[in-house]
């Protein structure tokens, strides 16, 4: 049974595993900061909520703008240069939320990080996708995803110990991350990819535009923003309900976070091939109502003995992960087969904004929800909003081939 589960591991070209190791560093990074920089910010440096949430929004706005440039350079310059650079600038960036103490700082270096992490995701997957095959290509997006959640979950883990003792440092080590990832990817992957760098400006860029206007991908990055309104409550609104609802102290948030990493680092790759002859969509149905069973529990929360609500969190954490095993791999396999392998990063540039912004607006609806003592409205809407998304979902479906839906192998040069 063990060696049936490790067999998924294996069978990928050596940079496969090199952008996984990659990310499981700079993800660690990011495990160190992920469920405290909101109470960090609110509780500690004294910004309100919905301030916090705007330089959430901030953030994820210039992931975006950062995620459009990085998907349009990757497709022109290569995949291994834009990942690098970024790494790079990150090291920088990330570093200054040590030196923030108030919101407008919090806003300005909020955007300054997002711009320059942004360039890094759709040259990742594009590479990936580069170095995959069909058959192959959800296991390679599902292999990322369990090295980024190893990495989150030692990051939780090591950021409520250091966080307790020394609050700034867990944002310098989250850009030192990004500075050993950066030499790690400059040292060891390959050119892929040589991309379009001889290709006039107008021309490339007219490119661009067509790949991120298809109907299909357009319709795909749409229903994303909903995903990913689901994936914001888990670090802006869901760790404050801990916070000030069950009195959880750091140290406390940071260990039940691990239920998050361990269960996609247990169940990613089982998963994934359990859903492997669902048609892709269906898969994603099945996440959206995950998402609504784990609001529910965070319903329940208040009112409830101390220890039932800190299981009810539990609860969500459990639910919304297995969302998100589905989610993560079905959404980018399905981006990656509905175009050309020459479009390939600007279209996933494109499904990558849309999670952006919409972990942006679902931060900053949440900060106004929760400033405003409406917080017990949040959750139903957000289970209505996952119901909006299945249904999309199935609309999506009827203008799929079984090929792009993942019924049976697509070529890579479509």
């Amino acid at each position: 049974m063990f060696g049936r589960s490790l067999d998924a591991f294996r069978g990928f070209r050596r940079p496969v595993y090199a952008i996984a190791i990659g990310r499981l560093v700079n993800v660690f990074g990011s495990g160190l900061v992920y469920p405290f920089a909101s109470v960090h910010f609110h509780l500690q440096v004294g910004i309100p909520l919905s301030l916090v949430g705007l330089g959430l929004l901030a953030n994820n706005v210039a992931t975006a703008a950062g995620t459009a440039l990085g998907g349009y350079l990757a497709d022109r310059y290569g995949r291994r240069p834009i990942m690098v650079w970024s790494m790079a600038l990150s090291t920088l960036t990330l570093s200054a939320y040590a030196l923030v103490a108030t919101a407008a700082q919090f806003v300005a270096v909020a955007t300054a990080a997002g711009l320059t992490v942004g360039l890094y995701a759709p040259a990742s997957q594009a590479m990936t996708a580069d170095l995959t095959d069909a058959a192959e290509r959800e296991r390679g997006y599902a292999l990322l995803k369990v090295a980024s959640n190893a990495g989150f979950g030692t990051g939780f883990v090591v950021g409520g110990v250091l966080y307790s003792f020394a609050s700034t440092a867990i944002f310098v080590a989250d850009g030192l991350t990004s500075g050993v990832v950066a030499a790690v990817l400059l040292a060891v992957l390959p050119r892929v990819h040589d991309g379009r760098a001889t290709a006039s400006l107008a021309d490339s860029v007219d490119a661009w535009r067509r790949a991120v206007t298809r109907p299909r991908i357009l319709a795909l990055a749409l229903l994303n923003v909903g995903f990913a309104v689901m994936y914001a409550q888990m670090q802006a609104t869901v760790p404050v309900v801990a916070a000030e609802t069950l009195s959880l102290s750091s140290a406390q948030l940071g260990t039940l976070y691990v239920l998050n990493p361990a269960v996609i680092v247990l169940f990613q790759m089982p998963l994934v091939a359990a859903v492997t002859r669902w048609r892709r969509t269906r898969g994603l149905v099945a996440s959206a109502g995950l998402w609504a069973a784990s609001f529910l529990a965070i319903m329940a929360v208040p009112g409830v003995p101390r220890l039932v609500g800190v299981a009810l969190v539990g609860v969500f954490l459990v639910v919304r992960t297995a969302a998100e095993i589905l989610h993560a791999p079905l959404a980018t396999s399905l981006a990656s087969d509905l175009g050309r392998a020459a479009e390939r990063g600007s279209q996933l540039s494109l499904l990558e904004i849309a999670k952006r912004l919409g972990m942006g607006v679902g931060a900053a609806v949440g900060g106004v929800f929760f400033d405003y003592g409406l917080q017990h409205l949040l959750w139903p809407l957000l289970v209505a909003v996952c119901v909006a998304i299945a249904l999309g979902l199935l609309a999506l479906e009827r203008r799929l081939s079984s090929a792009e839906n993942g019924s049976v192998p697509v070529s890579s040069s479509d």
